[in-house]
């Protein structure tokens, strides 16, 4: 009898271990495939800040290409621009030492339009030529330096005369460029960027004879 409750009881024991293993194996399971879970999800991140960096970086090299490295502007209008850039820039450079040094109020007073008005165009020019990829020169070429300079070195009437005799001459090649783009640019901004600005060049050429009348 006593034999008999022994067994029993050993029998219910083994019974009790055996359920403790199993809730243990089923757990250690559980831990497994929350581990691969995690493992998964991480993968994803990784993968989707990767493509991410590549799409930012791919717009930043076209961003750059639009800023003065890839222009599809022909050989005529790139020319046009370039020229018209570094007259515009020589343009205002001069007219803000005439204002300094002009000994004619009408001298004075017609560098204040070049500074004016070439400071605008400039400005349009170069969004103009961000647009369409070409990098326009940020300072002068020897040859407007030289000319820049040997006007600057006079001083009085000297300078009044040699100062609008170059307006002259400068103005009336610049009219004769900016209608030939006007006509003739294969550009539609190009071309109507030039129509806009040849009404002022005129203008400004106008002023610049009935100017040079004044200090000869």
């Amino acid at each position: 009898m006593h034999r008999h409750r022994f067994l029993v009881i050993v029998a219910a024991l083994l019974v009790a271990v055996g359920l403790a293993c199993q809730r243990n194996e089923e757990k250690v399971n559980s831990g497994a495939a929350g581990t691969t879970d995690t493992s998964t999800t991480s993968t994803s991140g990784t993968d989707t800040s990767g493509t991410t960096t590549t799409s930012t970086a791919a717009s930043a090299t076209t961003t750059g290409s639009t800023g003065g490295t890839v222009s599809n502007l022909s050989a005529a209008d790139k020319e046009f621009v370039m020229k018209a850039a570094m007259g515009g820039m020589a343009e205002v450079q001069m007219g803000q030492t005439a204002q300094q040094k002009g000994q004619n109020a009408d001298v004075k007073t017609f560098g204040n339009h070049m500074v004016t008005d070439h400071s605008k165009a400039n400005d349009e020019l170069k969004q103009l030529a961000t647009v369409k990829g070409l990098a326009l020169p940020t300072d002068l070429d020897a040859k407007h330096k030289k000319t820049a300079d040997e006007i600057a070195s006079k001083n009085g009437k000297a300078f009044d005369k040699a100062y609008m005799d170059d307006m002259v001459k400068d103005h009336e090649e610049d009219v004769a460029e900016f209608q030939k783009a006007s006509q003739n640019s294969t550009d539609a901004d190009i071309k109507l960027w030039a129509t806009k600005t040849l009404p002022t060049l005129q203008q400004h050429l106008r002023m610049a004879k009935d100017t040079q009348k004044k200090v000869r």
